[in-house]
């Protein structure tokens, strides 16, 4: 089965239509499927649902989704770097479903899995927990949170070999693997792919068996808060 395109938009033909849900990787800006977003931007895609830790910021990550109004519902543990996202929720224009981070990351790769739902302390007595199945497990009590199934994955990792193991980079390793397992469909944008048995097995983070079209390309590095001192 091909697995390698050119472009991103080749590697996303066939698979978009509107009312989707998407499960995105990275963790602030570090990680992000950049090339893949831009390509959904392009393709005019509407009304799509967005699984992912962040929304980028106003220019850059799903943040750019959010300015031509193509996502109307993020599942998301932090979202506040994002000015156009803040205003849109507060005018009832976006939907939001809060998770912590690690319910959410939990709920992405329980759907990679195959596991509908678990069980998790975290979120009771909050407004997370409300309208939840709650249960108690030796005197805790505990609420059902369902795996996340994806329609597509997108994600951004370090290398690939041509079958389509990843290997990701320090910190975009948070949310890109459990992001890439959720989808029914996952398409990776990397940075190098190399020859079939250039990457040592024990360094591999996501086997290609979740990964199904790739693309190589150039990658923006941006720094999400830059902090600095006086000399």
């Amino acid at each position: 089965m091909k697995k390698i395109y050119e472009t991103a938009d080749q590697a996303l033909d066939g698979l978009l239509r509107d009312e989707m849900l998407i499960s995105a990787g990275g963790f602030g800006l570090c990680g992000i499927p950049e090339l893949l977003l831009a390509a959904i931007q392009k393709s005019g895609v509407k009304n799509l649902t967005f699984a992912s830790n962040n929304a980028g910021v106003d220019d850059f990550g799903i943040g750019i989704l959010l300015q031509t109004k193509q996502v109307k519902k993020m599942i998301s543990s932090y979202v506040g770097e994002n000015a156009e996202f803040m205003r849109q929720y507060l005018t009832g224009e976006l939907e939001i479903e809060f998770n912590p981070q690690g319910t959410l990351a939990e709920r992405m790769r329980a759907g990679g899995c195959g596991i509908p739902g678990f069980y998790t302390k975290t979120g009771v007595g909050t407004q997370i927990a409300e309208g939840k199945e709650h249960k108690d497990f030796n005197g805790e009590t505990y609420i059902l949170e369902e795996g996340i199934f994806a329609d597509l994955a997108i994600v951004k990792a370090w290398k690939a070999d041509e079958t389509g193991n990843l290997i990701f980079r320090k910190t975009a390793r948070n949310f890109n693997p459990p992001a890439a397992m959720s989808g029914k469909i996952c398409v990776a944008e990397v940075e190098e792919i190399v020859p079939i048995g250039s990457l040592d097995p024990d360094l591999i983070h996501l086997p290609g068996i979740y990964v199904h079209r790739l693309i190589q390309g150039e990658h923006e590095k941006r720094i999400e808060q830059r902090t600095t001192r006086a000399a």
